[in-house]
C-alpha cells in the first residue's frame, strides 16, 4: 500500500498536498483499490467555495459510486480534466496524474486537523 509520508490524509480516504494556500486533493491508493476499476470522476463544483466536509464530487467505479468530501474550506479552482478521458489514472497513479482538484484554501490552519501518513496507516490497518 502506497502512503506517501509528505501528504496529509482524511478519514474519508482523500489525500492532500499543500503548497502555500493551494491544496491538491485526490483519493488514496487504499481508496482506489477498495473501489476497483474507476470509470468516471465527476466534479461540478469548480469555481465554488465549499466548507470542509462538504461533497465536492463523486467517483464512479464499476460496482459503486462514492462521494468525495472536501478536506478543507475553500474555492475549487481546478479540476483535473485529464480524468474526463482517462479516469483510470486514479487507479494507476492516485498521487500523481490521478489527482482530482486544486483548492484555494480559506483557512490553511484547518490542515492541522488532517492525519499524518502514520495515523492514516493506523486507520486502514496497514
Amino acid at each position: 500500500m502506497n502512503i506517501p509520508s509528505e501528504l496529509k490524509y482524511t478519514k474519508d480516504h482523500e489525500w492532500v498536498s499543500i503548497e502555500g494556500d493551494i491544496a491538491t486533493i485526490g483519493i488514496t491508493d487504499f481508496a482506489q483499490s477498495e473501489l476497483g476499476d474507476i470509470v468516471y470522476v465527476e466534479v461540478e463544483t469548480v469555481d465554488e467555495t465549499l466548507e470542509a466536509d462538504e461533497i465536492f464530487g463523486t467517483v464512479e467505479a464499476v460496482k459503486t459510486v462514492s462521494d468525495l468530501f472536501l478536506p478543507l474550506t475553500g474555492e475549487i479552482i481546478e479540476f483535473n480534466s485529464a480524468l474526463e478521458d482517462e479516469p483510470e489514472k486514479v487507479n494507476t497513479d492516485p498521487y500523481g496524474e490521478g489527482w482530482m482538484i486544486k483548492l484555494k484554501c480559506s483557512d490553511i490552519s484547518q490542515a492541522e486537523n488532517l492525519m499524518s501518513a502514520d495515523a492514516y496507516k493506523t486507520l486502514i490497518g496497514a
